[in-house]
């Protein structure tokens, strides 16, 4: 009985104890690449807020959401999951703790089920107040090119119609690890921060990506052309 009570006692302190490494290790990453990359942030069409939102930018680099959650405020990255392949993060447990713990990130599968809803965990999160950080290509891009949009972003946008729509131009992370790659190249990157939108009354799904698409590349300084 007495080891018993012994060893409930230290459960609380061991929980902390994870917390911290937990914590610190969050800290790590985005001190590694606000030292690597510089992780520069531009608030182009707004200002960082607390209320939820959903973030979405161009996906080139292994970097990118470390990138952006770097490039945000202390008390908004606090409150925003980045959005992750399953297939990819959940590979190995080493990948999983640092999507999860490491970045607080939702997994989803990129090949559901059929009659499942892959966005169920994301649309949980909005629904509890969260903001999410989506990369609508779905996949990183080989070149600088944006790819067309995936129709996630459009169904999050019918979901929570209330709910700001942030893009975001990522630039110079596919020269700094580009796909295939593992080895970093030290180069400034910036996360530029656009006008927040919405779908608009009537506008369909096609029309609506290609809004969403055209936003982030606005964003460039005319580099991408659409």
């Amino acid at each position: 009985m007495g080891e018993e009570k012994e060893d409930a006692s230290r459960r609380p302190i061991a929980s902390r104890s994870s917390s911290l490494a937990v914590a610190l290790i969050r800290r790590l990453l985005v001190l590694f690449v606000r030292i690597m990359v510089g992780a520069r942030s531009e608030w182009r069409g707004c200002a960082p807020d607390l209320r939820r939102r959903i973030y979405f930018a161009n996906h080139n680099s292994h970097v990118d959401t470390v990138a952006v959650m770097a490039a945000l405020p202390w008390p908004v990255r606090r409150l925003t999951h980045p959005v992750a392949a399953r297939d990819y993060w959940g590979r190995s447990a080493l990948r999983r703790f640092i999507a999860e713990k490491g970045l607080r990130a939702v997994l989803i599968d990129r090949k559901p089920l059929p009659d499942s809803n892959p966005l169920e965990p994301v649309e949980r999160l909005l629904e509890e107040g969260r903001s999410v950080l989506i990369f609508p290509e779905g996949t990183r891009s080989a070149s600088e090119e944006i790819a067309p949009f995936r129709s996630g972003i459009y169904r999050l946008a019918c979901r929570f119609p209330d709910v700001d729509l942030v893009p975001i131009h990522l630039d110079n992370l596919q020269r700094i690890l580009p796909k295939g790659s593992w080895l970093i190249v030290p180069i400034t990157c910036t996360a530029r921060f656009g006008k927040p939108l919405r779908v608009e009354p009537g506008e369909g799904k096609d029309a609506f990506l290609d809004r969403a698409r055209a936003a982030v590349i606005e964003l460039a300084d005319g580099k991408h052309i659409a």
